[in-house]
């Protein structure tokens, strides 16, 4: 079997959430369970953090990678989906996954595959328990798929569990009201462990308080304790005063992840440190500065108001939710730009309505899709942004889209792609591209 073999089967044999939505979902841990102990429990042989949320949790995840890392610890770092290559989502030390490995894995449990019919998520997940165990890593920093409760990743018990915020994503899965979302991203609180919070609501915050307390798990809310006093963008990166709250004490750090809304994630992350630091992992705050200088580089994390051409500005943000959407307009609102061009393509099972409605109706649109079978019609995209003020032409595909708004925009421009990170997956080398 090659490493292309071994994919193809994955990608075909197995249902796959991105691919097809809800009807992949498994409802309920026993799948990888039975998966973990197919293969002699990976999950209890290494010690791990554990990150849920509806918004933050990939970078704040690659972030506490990068900062382990930088204090020389092996570190794991197991995130979903991938923007271009399946093995991105398993990496020690930011390395990915051998493709080796994945071969001999896939040939390992296809007789349990067979036996218990698991999801393509629930089969990662096992993968990447075994492979932790396999380079005998020192510590995991293991992002939730969709959820927390019921998310296959859900069968550790972490060091720290991690709660970045709450919003209106996968509510055909997760509930439809905020309490309902939180009680399911709070299922990763387990007995006695120390979870922290990035930002509540008046909504959400009861519901963590209550779980956290019928597990006798110390509660820590990120955004009490520090705040950030001042912040800068310097060359594309972000710089940040972090203050103590009740202390006149700063910190300052320089992010390689532009992005304002970063700020929230540095502060949970910082608060994840800490306990991580109470706990007995020698970690110096000059490593921290040090990694959070340079987390792409350390983890290979893309796509997060990524900054991939100049004159025009071309950047890729995988915000798709109305939360994140939010955060990619306000960050258009810091943007010094003539015209702004948007390529976006969407899935069938967000809320298209809501997104459509934040997005600025001066700016010309691209509307297109991702070559995946959830992906909404561009022609149906086009249609519904059109009754919502936003205007523009339909594209088959990504490339197509950004290609045209390439040509079209002066160099003084800003050209976005957005809306899935599907869509982001697909954009190929600007540089081969006008």
């Amino acid at each position: 079997m090659t490493y292309e073999q071994a994919t193809n089967y994955l990608f075909t044999r197995l249902p796959m959430f991105s691919r097809i939505g809800a009807a992949a979902y498994k409802k309920d841990l026993t799948n990888t369970l039975r998966l973990c102990e197919y293969l002699g429990n990976p999950q209890t042989k290494f010690k791990s953090i554990h990150i849920a949320g509806t918004n933050g949790k990939g970078s704040t995840s690659h972030m506490l990678a990068a900062i382990l890392q930088t204090a020389g610890y092996k570190t794991g770092l197991y995130t979903s989906p991938h923007l271009r290559d399946f093995r991105e989502r398993f990496r020690v030390n930011g390395e990915m996954i051998e493709k080796d490995f994945v071969v001999d894995f896939v040939k390992r449990i296809q007789p349990a595959i067979d036996e218990i019919e698991p999801s393509f998520f629930e089969i990662t997940v096992a993968m990447a328990f075994e492979y932790f165990v396999y380079k005998q890593i020192e510590i995991a920093v293991i992002e939730t798929g969709l959820g927390g409760r019921l998310d296959s990743t859900n069968v550790i018990v972490p060091e720290v569990a991690v709660i970045t915020n709450i919003g209106w994503d996968h509510m055909n899965l997760l509930g439809d009201t905020l309490p309902a979302i939180a009680f399911e991203k709070a299922g990763i609180i387990k007995p006695q462990v120390p979870v922290v919070i990035g930002e509540t609501t008046s909504e959400t915050k009861p519901v963590f308080e209550q779980v956290a307390a019928e597990k006798q798990a110390p509660l820590y809310f990120a955004e009490t304790q520090r705040y950030v006093a001042e912040w800068k963008y310097d060359h594309h990166q972000l710089v940040l005063q972090v203050a103590d709250s009740g202390s006149d004490d700063r910190n300052t750090y320089q992010l390689d992840l532009p992005g304002y809304y970063q700020t929230k994630n540095c502060i949970t992350v910082l608060e994840v440190v800490y306990h991580l630091q109470k706990a007995g992992y020698k970690i110096t705050g000059e490593q921290v500065q040090k990694a959070l200088r340079q987390v792409k580089k350390l983890t290979g994390l893309h796509g997060r108001w990524e900054v991939i051409h100049a004159n025009p500005v071309v950047v890729l943000d995988v915000g798709h939710n109305e939360d994140g959407i939010k955060q990619i307009t306000a960050q258009i609102e810091l943007s010094d730009y003539q015209h702004l061009h948007i390529v976006i393509g969407m899935v069938k099972d967000k809320e298209v309505e809501k997104v459509l409605a934040l997005l600025p109706k001066e700016a010309t649109y691209y509307f297109t899709r991702a070559q995946i079978p959830r992906a909404l019609p561009e022609d149906e995209l086009a249609a519904r942004a059109q009754a919502t003020g936003l205007n523009g032409h339909t594209y088959g595909d990504v490339n197509t889209a950004l290609q045209t708004a390439i040509n079209k925009a002066d160099k003084r421009d800003m050209i976005l792609v957005c809306g899935s990170v599907f869509v982001v997956g697909e954009v190929a080398e600007v540089g081969s591209m006008r």
